[in-house]
């Protein structure tokens, strides 16, 4: 388990490499482009009452993570 993002762990897929993904982060950050983003779509029409949610289920998993491993 770690904290915050693993940049390190991007996979080379993703097609650029890990500064550039982490320069573009801190760009966007700094340019409020996530505050401007649309609010989600399932949370807007969930909250609007236009998802039937009787057949949704929710899964969460805890596991005990020991300091030091």
């Amino acid at each position: 388990m770690r904290t915050g993002c693993a940049w390190s762990a991007l996979p080379a897929s993703f097609g650029v490499s890990t500064a550039t993904a982490h320069r573009w982060f801190n760009e966007w950050v700094e340019a409020d482009v996530f505050a401007r983003l649309p609010p989600d779509d399932a949370g807007s029409a969930g909250s609007a009452g236009a998802i039937d949610s009787s057949r949704a289920s929710v899964d969460g998993m805890q596991v005990r993570v020991v300091k030091g491993t």
